[in-house]
């Protein structure tokens, strides 16, 4: 992969916080003319530095009102190491994280309700046969910041 520069990490920015930008809103941003912002855009794709696009969604207008980060551990240490796949279809996962410490990897999920939350962590118990630590979100100061390219 190829060092980024300035006009890169410019045109990064501006993508994070409105994907929608024009190549000539982003390119007064990055200075650079939008054919030179689309061609940047194009090999920052293909480089895998840009990959995707996705529409953010306020989750409580889905009726999503329970944020937890859920901590989980294999009942069996000597267990393969396949929690990502055990879990992948249970819908309430937004995120997944392998992380060092006492916890294998740690969930963020969402729900309707805490005896929804509660529900899934049957579920997600029978299922992956973990133990869980969950953790209740309160309110979120911020969320999906652009990375400091």
């Amino acid at each position: 992969m190829r060092v980024l520069d300035e006009r890169d990490v410019a045109i990064i920015r501006a993508l994070q916080e409105d994907a929608r930008a024009t190549f000539a809103d982003i390119g007064k941003r990055a200075g650079l003319a939008p054919s030179s912002v689309h061609e940047r855009v194009r090999r920052l794709e293909q480089a895998g530095v840009i990959r995707g696009y996705r529409a953010e969604v306020d989750p409580q207008a889905l009726g999503l009102f329970v944020t937890a980060l859920v901590s989980v551990t294999p009942l069996d240490p000597t267990a393969p190491d396949d929690i990502p796949e055990r879990v992948l279809d249970l819908p309430e996962i937004e995120d997944c994280h392998s992380v060092a410490g006492t916890e294998n990897y740690v969930l963020k999920v969402r729900t309707r309700t805490t005896a929804d939350l509660e529900d899934f962590l049957q579920r997600l118990r029978e299922k992956a046969v973990v133990q869980t630590r969950t953790t209740v979100v309160l309110s979120t100061s911020f969320e999906h910041r652009p990375l400091g390219a």
